[in-house]
């Protein structure tokens, strides 16, 4: 009973762990632009148009349902993902905005951004590889 006890303890730290796993906003490499928390997630929401240097911003999302999404919408857009589908659907409606292109995977983010110069994007930290900047982990 008490071994029992202690193995259903430890599948429940451990799925508390998995459930939140660090998220990187990247970048690609040659882009020396800070972004500030506040900057990532207006760029994010479609407000911040443009990095410091003129660049225009080509963010891109995860597929919805994704869990490094789930977290980004949590950790950095300070929404649900409910709420962050009834602002996209909002700002489409009335003009103000489109919703970003979503990519399948983090390799598929990873390859976009360190293909694209103005790009950024989210991965699961665990991800990132030396192809890419991480502006900021969350």
């Amino acid at each position: 009973m008490k071994l029992l006890k202690t193995l259903s303890l430890s599948l429940l730290l451990s799925m508390s762990t998995a459930a939140s796993a660090e998220v990187a906003v990247i970048v690609n490499s040659a882009n020396a632009n800070n972004l500030s928390e506040s900057d990532i997630s207006r760029a994010f929401l479609g407000k911040l148009k443009t990095f410091a240097d003129g660049q225009t911003i080509n963010a891109v999302n995860s597929k919805a349902g994704n869990q490094a999404r789930g977290e980004f919408e949590k950790l950095v857009l300070k929404k649900s993902s409910a709420q962050v589908k009834a602002y996209w659907s909002k700002r489409l409606f009335t003009g103000k905005g489109k919703p970003l292109k979503e990519l399948a995977s983090d390799a598929d983010i990873i390859s976009f951004v360190a293909s694209t110069p103005n790009a950024i994007g989210y991965v699961d930290a665990s991800s990132v590889d030396g192809s890419v900047k991480v502006l900021k982990s969350f």
